[in-house]
């Protein structure tokens, strides 16, 4: 018989034991080794059947137990440091109050992401995005920056994943208990729960509750839809990470931004926690945010021009993706029905809402709502997630900023990072606070710093190579275990699976893929010639043995295919000891698979991976990088760190080059041709190649130089960091600069120079050389002279600039610098204003000027922001 209700009855711990709940109910325990170390002593057995969860093994401990470590001195001195430790930790002065800017930094930021892993405890994530919003929230606690993340509790989260007997994926959605969860319901004073609404159309209301995960110092809320009050249609809201069709992905996000802003209001009133001062947006699932605040303003008496200018001002938009294709873009209609007056957002109006998503530029649809788009707009200050990914961003969405060349598209890039603690093995750890102590290597995880980090170049290639194989045994034990379980869902009996012990050797070389299967990121480009493959897996006295892993989405069946062509691959009795797929790829197989691994493999088709971070995890263990030049990896290559697989298609700076430049076949068979070609005649005879006493002593100098070099620069740490000092702090100044008078005269202002900007010319432009006539010779200076027509606007409303600079075959200025130029009187009776200025010739070869007239105000962050400028014959 099934029950029709379950729920956990949890024992009473006895007051000794008290502080073991908090312990577990913060899930700092998710990478602070010695708080694990201590759960695992409460009851090794059931660390183990829980994964590691310890408000499950606190769930499920017996009484007798609980009654032994109550008297067990030991053990109690253990919990008393732990949790003075904790406290420590949450209370302590850390990087962001310490800093010399610390008065100019935001007093909260709220951090909005669709998804957050942080722990495998809390399965609330899909992929890249979801592990890289953990690890924010992360390294903000551990540097103490007063982050609140709000995201949606899903009652299934994202799906498990299996193989049928055939290889192909299957998946499972578990039903969630948050009960279960390291979570606490957000409750009222009186004890009642904390209950955020959304009115929805035909008199229909969206309500949830709010879900309280402390991430060390960090709170992270999470609005669950599953509450008595709502329909059936409604309580499913939140059931599923991207799931359902369009209609439930925007009430999911409206759920998220719109109530999210209203569940941050509602934790800070009932825990007195600072309001934030920037939000940000990781990426556009959060969008809708801004439209709350904006009605927000409105009820505080702004228009909605200068609500707009208000919400902007504390607002950071990051996008992660490299193409149009991987943005939310709902239809017009439906998006005007769900908001305004009779929807979620009364008294906004939806013209004006609907203006904010519209895709305006060149190519763009007219009849779609653009999340992506709309986050710009209402975001004062925008970023990608790696050099690269800027640069593409900004062509991307070149069209929104029209009379701009694409790198001055306000636009800029804050590489992303991982949180060390998370992802650096224990015994990695252990390794580096033998050289310079625990204290300070936990510093060099969360702070950074160069100098601790080259402490790695002292330690012997002995010790590092023994590491390496201590981890790479680990790993093959971890592949059969997990192997052996998957094939016993696949059907096979025990008698059937003696050869799975043979599976993997510890002493060869170990290549790892595990990711997202998309088809960008080309799972099965290994497979483009099997025999070359196996001759790799095979050879002889050099082989090869490689882990897969990864998730296609439930809808994409090609996803799916590529997965089960590689399952089949590897289920050949010819090569199965050499390559395997592990199913269901998470937080706790990956915490497995990195350190285990020799060389991490990465082949996305160029430049469509925004960073790409699972080779930044593979690094910080030791792990090299055998990857196509994109995200991180295009940034911050040398060839002491790894190997980069050629591309077969330029550069391929932008998405439409990578996709159409070449046939996709050829394109792939000379990659796949590339990528064989190095593994076989660089990557494993430098593996293999062995000096005295048996140490391949240039394989463990890259190890080195890995751990040294590339260890300070993946950091969430340093991502966190940068973010607070080149985007925080700013929002925050300019947030604090825009009371509700200063807004509505910024709106009012760039309300009358768009209006006044059709009459601004540059009328007439003369140039004296400082030099004997008829030279253009480097060092001499140009005397420029330019007239321009201002209309209604005056000389202090705006930038008069000359751009020079080399230039292309079509005259085009390729390596842009501004000079500004200053007003040498008056306007004139017809409103016309010279200006004058120096030009030095400060390069060789073709070089070439023009002239610009920009807006300018003291509170807009850079001078596309409206998108405004004027030059010579343009009247």
């Amino acid at each position: 018989m099934k029950a029709i209700r379950r729920f956990t009855v949890r024992p009473v711990l006895p007051e000794a034991l008290r502080p073991l709940s908090d312990l577990a109910r913060n899930l700092r325990w998710s990478w602070h080794t010695e708080t694990r170390d201590l759960f695992q002593a409460v009851d090794p057995d059931g660390w183990r059947a829980c994964d590691g969860d310890p408000v499950q093994l606190l769930g499920a401990v017996p009484a007798g137990r609980l009654a032994e470590l109550a008297a067990d001195r030991r053990f109690l001195r253990r919990l008393t440091a732990a949790a003075d430790d904790l406290d420590d930790y949450l209370h302590g002065r850390r990087w962001y109050q310490t800093h010399p800017r610390a008065a100019e930094f935001p007093a909260a930021v709220a951090y909005f992401s669709p998804e957050f892993g942080v722990t495998a405890a809390l399965p609330q994530y899909s992929g890249g995005l979801g592990i890289l919003a953990g690890d924010h929230l992360k390294a903000a606690s551990d540097l103490g920056a007063p982050l609140i993340g709000v995201g949606l509790l899903y009652r299934h989260g994202y799906f498990r994943q299996s193989l049928s007997r055939d290889g192909w994926q299957q998946e499972h959605y578990p039903l969630l208990d948050p009960d279960e969860l390291p979570v606490t319901l957000l409750r009222e004073p009186g004890g009642s729960p904390a209950q955020i609404s959304l009115a929805l159309p035909a008199g229909r209301s969206l309500r949830a509750h709010v879900w309280v995960a402390r991430v060390g110092r960090v709170p992270l809320l999470m609005l669950d839809s599953d509450v008595e009050e709502n329909g059936p249609g409604e309580r499913d809201v939140t059931d599923r990470l991207y799931g359902g069709g369009s209609e439930h992905r925007l009430l999911q996000e409206m759920l998220l931004g719109i109530g999210g802003v209203r569940a941050v209001r509602t934790y800070c009133r009932l825990t007195g926690h600072p309001e934030p001062e920037v939000f940000h947006t990781n990426e556009g699932h959060a969008g809708f945010l801004g439209l709350e605040r904006i009605r927000e303003a409105g009820e505080a008496g702004l228009g909605f021009d200068a609500a707009i200018e208000a919400v902007r001002a504390g607002t950071v938009f990051t996008t992660h993706t490299p193409v149009p294709a991987g943005i939310d873009r709902f239809d017009r209609e439906l998006v005007a029905r769900h908001l305004g007056d009779r929807g979620a957002l009364p008294g906004v109006p939806v013209d004006r809402i609907l203006r904010l998503g519209t895709e305006t530029y060149p190519g763009g649809d007219p009849q779609v709502f653009n999340m992506a788009v709309m986050g710009l707009r209402l975001a004062q200050r925008a970023n990608g997630v790696s050099t690269l990914h800027g640069a593409v961003s900004r062509g991307m969405f070149a069209g929104l900023w029209p009379g701009f060349d694409t790198e001055e598209v306000p636009i800029t890039s804050v590489t992303n990072g991982v949180h060390a603690p998370t992802w650096v093995a224990p015994e990695v750890f252990r390794l580096g606070a033998r050289r310079i102590g625990a204290s300070r290597a936990e510093d060099a995880l969360t702070v950074g710093g160069s100098e601790l980090w080259h402490a790695v170049e002292g330690i012997p290639d002995a010790e590092i190579w023994e590491l390496r194989r201590e981890l790479r045994e680990q790993l093959v034990t971890e592949v059969r275990t997990r192997l052996r379980a998957s094939w016993r869902q696949r059907g096979a009996g025990a008698a059937e699976l003696g050869w799975v012990d043979g599976v993997l050797d510890p002493d060869v070389l170990t290549i790892g893929f595990a990711r997202r299967v998309p088809s960008y990121k080309r799972l099965t480009l290994m497979l483009r010639d099997r025999d070359r493959l196996r001759s790799l897996l095979l050879h002889p006295e050099r082989p090869v043995q490689i882990v897969v892993a990864g998730k296609a989405h439930p809808a994409d069946d090609g996803g799916k295919r590529l997965v089960q062509e590689l399952v089949r691959f590897a289920d050949d009795p010819r090569v199965r000891h050499r390559i395997a797929f592990l199913p269901d790829y998470g937080m706790a197989m990956a915490q497995k698979l990195y350190p285990g691994c020799d060389v991490w493999l990465n082949n996305p088709l160029r430049p469509l991976e925004a960073c790409g971070t699972s080779g930044m995890k593979a690094a910080l263990n030791g792990c090299l990088n055998l990857s196509v030049l994109d995200g991180w990896w295009d940034e911050w290559y040398e060839p002491d760190f790894g190997w980069a697989i050629p591309t077969a298609d330029g550069d391929g700076t932008s998405a439409v080059s990578a996709v159409s430049a070449m046939d996709e076949d050829r394109r792939d068979d000379l990659e796949a041709a590339a990528l064989y070609e190095l593994i076989e005649n660089r990557v494993a005879p430098r593996f293999y190649d062995r000096g005295p006493g048996g140490l391949p002593h240039h394989w463990v100098g890259m190890v080195r130089r890995t751990l040294a070099v590339l260890g300070p620069k993946v950091l969430a740490g340093r991502m966190v960091r940068e973010y607070v000092e080149r985007l925080y702090a700013p929002a925050a100044g300019a947030h604090r600069a825009l009371d509700a008078a200063t807004a509505g005269d910024l709106a009012g202002w760039k309300a009358r120079v768009r209006g006044a900007w059709p009459k601004v010319a540059v009328d007439h432009v003369e140039a004296v050389e400082h030099a004997p006539a008829g030279t253009a010779e480097l060092g001499v200076v140009l005397a420029l002279r330019v007239r321009v027509a201002l209309g209604d606007l005056t000389p202090d409303e705006v930038e008069v600039q000359a751009v020079a600079g080399r230039v292309d075959a079509d005259d085009a200025i390729t390596d842009a610098r501004p000079y500004p130029l200053k007003p040498a009187g008056g306007p004139d009776l017809e409103g016309r204003v010279v200006y004058e200025g120096p030009l030095p010739l400060d390069r060789t070869g073709a070089f070439g000027y023009t002239i610009r007239v920009l807006p300018s105000h003291p509170l807009l962050a850079s001078p596309a922001d409206l998108g405004l400028v004027a030059w010579p014959g343009a009247r």
